[in-house]
């Protein structure tokens, strides 16, 4: 249910316009700007934790297989995710980042929830830090989606993008994957612990926005946010307005240190992925609570409708594809009722006949052929 949502609010900032025509922020880039996404990197951690042995992480060889295994799924992730950058489809396409977001995550797998909570928090922290410090020196990024010409011609450049100055930057979103796998060494079937995912989500959310707009508010700030690098609005507030919509995936590099405090989508500051991570915690809260409650009947018909959240890989590149510009009519091609609607038909039909989707089937008998598992 949750990996669905986060399908569809990503769909949402690719389709929808992010301001309305009287230039404030619309609802669905209000909702779901960099939520989305920081949603889906949080889940992948929880899915990661789910193989890896659960609440009791795997030790020696089992983890050693395990690790291979997701290895070859993330080698396989960021392919796809190469594939798709060549699509013409105006998408900054997330895929070939979290391939290398699984690659960060190994070495943390035998960790315990306690342990992997504490070095989220001091990732959140310590990698925007880092981010802003180490970037001036890195090369210069380009501003389409990683692609296998750029594998090719620019390998420097493309890790460069991929863990620090591109659209997900891996290094600061490893925060998200460390929260996720300390949520899957959790009791998800507790009542309680989903209650205090969703009430904890809500104040960390709420309380990063709430302390990012005071410290952004003081003048010395706003000063130093127009002037390191010279900025193009007139007032501290327009710009604050400007990037409420998000920025391309970092903030201004060689900008002032004061840029931290900023909380817009895709600034992968503290502030930023403290509020996308307690977004992340509230939608899983809720979804554990509200199925939790639920008859068998309607968890049984949950599970179809939101079938799409079981083959998200498939449908978000199928979602990528069908946004290229010559494909189809811009009526569809624009239309963010038509992509809603083929990406939860498609996973409803999967779902109702129980089939995995095609990429999911495909990443995952190269990945339990290395790690040695049977198919699930």
């Amino acid at each position: 249910m949750a990996r669905c949502l986060a399908l569809l609010g990503m769909v949402a900032t690719h389709v929808l316009e992010a301001r309305d025509p009287d230039g404030s922020l619309s609802l669905g880039q209000a909702l779901a700007g960099g939520r989305a996404s920081a949603l889906f990197a949080v889940l992948a951690g929880l899915s990661i934790a789910l193989v890896t042995g659960r609440g009791r992480p795997l030790r020696g060889s089992a983890r050693a297989r395990a690790s291979a295994g997701l290895a070859v799924r993330a080698v396989l992730v960021a392919a796809i995710g190469l594939l798709l950058g060549e699509v013409d489809s105006g998408i900054a396409v997330i895929l070939t980042y979290y391939g290398v977001l699984f690659v960060l995550a190994l070495p943390f797998l035998g960790l315990s929830a306690r342990w992997l909570g504490v070095l989220a928090v001091a990732s959140l922290v310590a990698a925007p830090v880092v981010s802003h410090r180490v970037r001036p020196s890195l090369p210069e990024r380009q501003y389409s989606s990683p692609t296998w010409g750029q594998l090719v011609d620019d390998p420097g450049g493309l890790l460069a993008e991929l863990t620090f100055t591109g659209y997900y930057p891996a290094v600061p979103w490893l925060a998200y994957v460390l929260v996720g796998l300390a949520l899957g060494r959790l009791d998800l079937s507790s009542r309680r612990t989903a209650a205090w995912l969703a009430a904890g989500g809500l104040v960390a959310a709420v309380a990063a926005t709430a302390v990012s707009r005071t410290l952004t508010a003081r003048p010395d700030v706003q000063h130093a946010l127009l002037t390191e690098p010279p900025a193009q609005d007139a007032d501290a507030a327009a710009l604050l307005d400007r990037i409420a919509g998000g920025l391309p995936g970092t903030t201004p590099t060689g900008g002032a240190w004061e840029w931290l405090l900023v909380v817009a989508p895709h600034t992968a500051t503290p502030f930023d992925l403290a509020q996308t991570i307690g977004s992340a915690l509230l939608v899983l809260g809720l979804a554990l609570l509200v199925l939790g409650a639920a008859r068998p009947t309607w968890r049984r018909a949950a599970a179809v409708f939101f079938g799409a959240g079981t083959m998200t890989l498939t449908l978000y590149s199928l979602h990528v594809v069908a946004r290229s510009r010559d494909l189809l009519p811009s009526v569809l091609r624009d239309s963010y009722l038509f992509h809603v609607l083929l990406l939860l038909g498609i996973g409803s039909v999967f779902a109702a006949a129980r089939l995995r989707g095609p990429l999911e089937g495909l990443v995952g008998a190269a990945s339990r052929a290395v790690a040695g598992r049977p198919r699930p």
